[in-house]
């Protein structure tokens, strides 16, 4: 399987410019590979060789040729696939059809380009450089438009030929085979990431078995492009050898780093179907997609503990633990413990915090229990704060005097935080049907109004004070309908005793 590289030169004499070079031969710096030689890398499935076929100073290409030895693929038990049964992993394409494996060997062979380091000439290395990539075989299973869908928001012109099926008898069509040319003036280190990241998901198919360790190397090659990409939740799925709790992982990494909304807007549990939409036209309210309200959601949360001062926190109804990796990841919080009456939600929480992972005393600071917020439950008592972050809309009405005497009169944390939707900013959800609700799951949603009146009076039957703080963006003028969620503080009040 084979990749080439090719660049020009442009720059005018005695200038050095981002997007041209002086002389195209500087692309060896740029990849710490000689023009002159010739060289040779030993890898897992098989040896690279890395040569130019051409190399002056107007125009220089580099060219990685990939050599696969199918045996020993076979004989090494770290690798498999989709393909991994007996005669398939003798017979496939493999040792000729661009795939993970020269993904691979890009990553080892250009490791130090792929870092944007070149001591001997960095501003270049900084900079973008015209480039030519041609790859001659490449599976593109969706077809050419897919390889444009990828590659062109990153900035190149796309060239993808479907190869037919057999020249000479052509009413069988194409093959899922493209020829690829990709054109662009590009950073090298990030041309070299676009194809590591991309080529495998062409292919929808990786020769080794995935593991969490892939999410790292996806949002590692992925900084700076993927949260943008408008077709990022393909990206991943099939990076990700559409495993579903890695593919998670890496959404909600993406959204911490980034602030970006997850792939497709989706409703999360605590989002709901709508909470991903833009405002209807007409309404004063800001946009709500960057970052998305979950992010502001947490973020305000987060903030609120710091203000209290709060260093031991149950999260009630933690769910997939999206309050719970801000908590984990601040060492201000000696103390965390996340609760969920579903088990498969604490599964999924343990995933993301990686707990089986974690050292002895880091799962001792964050820990997952089963529990029901309507019944009694000593383990989540002796807390400074407690959360409940679009928690109360998913109990039964009839079932809340249970979760107030669980939480203010038994669990009686110095702090607690509830966040719910406010159900008059729906009206800006065009998706919404009229007195919808932005889950499957809410029992109720909330006017600001009644969250209030049922806010006063737990404050005042257990000693707490309340105050009220809007979070996310605020629909502002005449009528105005507040923010999409609204938060409602407890302070426990000093005369009411532990």
């Amino acid at each position: 399987m084979l990749v080439t590289l090719t660049t020009t030169a442009g720059a005018p004499a005695g200038s050095v410019e981002h997007g041209a070079l002086l002389d195209a031969t500087d692309l060896g710096y740029l990849l710490h590979k000689h023009p002159a030689r010739a060289q040779s890398f030993d890898l897992p499935v098989g040896s690279a060789h890395v040569f130019y076929p051409e190399a002056d100073a107007a125009r220089c290409t580099v060219a990685l040729l990939l050599e696969v030895d199918p045996v020993g693929i076979v004989r090494n038990k770290r690798f498999g696939g989709r393909d991994a049964f007996s005669l398939a992993q003798y017979v496939n394409d493999r040792p000729y059809a661009a795939s993970s494996m020269l993904a691979v060997a890009l990553g080892a062979v250009f490791r130090t380009a792929m870092t944007g380091r070149c001591d001997a000439r960095q501003a270049l290395a900084d900079g973008p450089v015209p480039l030519e990539i041609h790859v001659p075989a490449l599976p593109c299973r969706g077809g050419a438009r897919l390889a444009e869908r990828l590659f062109e928001p990153l900035g190149w012109t796309v060239e993808a030929t479907p190869e037919p099926l057999d020249p000479t008898v052509p009413e069988w069509g194409d093959s899922r085979y493209v020829d690829l040319r990709l054109s662009g003036t590009v950073r090298l280190a990030d041309a070299l990431h676009h194809l590591y990241v991309l080529l495998p998901v062409l292919d929808d198919a990786k020769h080794y078995w995935v593991t969490g360790d892939e999410v790292d190397k996806l949002l590692r090659a992925g900084a700076g492009w993927l949260a943008e990409h408008p077709e990022r939740d393909q990206i991943m799925r099939r990076y990700l050898a559409h495993q579903r709790r890695y593919v998670e992982d890496a959404t909600d990494r993406l959204v911490t780093l980034d602030g970006v909304a997850p792939p497709e807007d989706v409703a999360s549990p605590e989002d709901g179907a709508a909470e991903g939409d833009v405002p209807a036209a007409g309404s004063d309210a800001v946009g709500t997609t960057a970052p998305t309200l979950a992010r502001q959601r947490a973020e305000a949360v987060l903030a609120t503990l710091h203000e209290v001062g709060a260093s031991s926190v149950v999260d009630l109804g933690c769910g997939e633990g999206a309050l719970l990796r801000l908590l984990a990841a601040d060492r201000r919080f000696t103390r965390v413990l996340g609760t969920d009456v579903a088990a498969r939600e604490l599964e999924k929480a343990a995933t993301r915090l990686r707990l089986e992972d974690a050292s002895d005393a880091e799962r001792e600071r964050v820990r997952l229990v089963q529990s029901s917020l309507t019944y009694r439950d000593e383990r989540i008592a002796g807390f400074d704060a407690a959360v409940l972050m679009e928690v109360i809309e998913h109990v039964d009405p009839p079932r809340l005097g249970a979760l107030e005497r669980v939480v203010f009169a038994e669990a009686r944390p110095g702090t607690v935080v509830v966040t719910t939707p406010n159900v008059e900013y729906n009206a800006l959800y065009p998706s919404l049907e009229e007195h919808g609700h932005r889950h499957t799951d809410h029992r109720f949603e909330w006017t600001r109004a009644e969250l209030q009146a049922w806010a006063d009076g737990v404050a005042h039957r257990h000693g707490y004070a309340v105050t009220f703080r809007d979070v996310g963006p605020q629909d502002v003028g005449p009528g105005a309908l507040g923010s999409p969620t609204q938060m409602a503080l407890f302070t426990r009040s000093t005369e009411a005793g532990a």
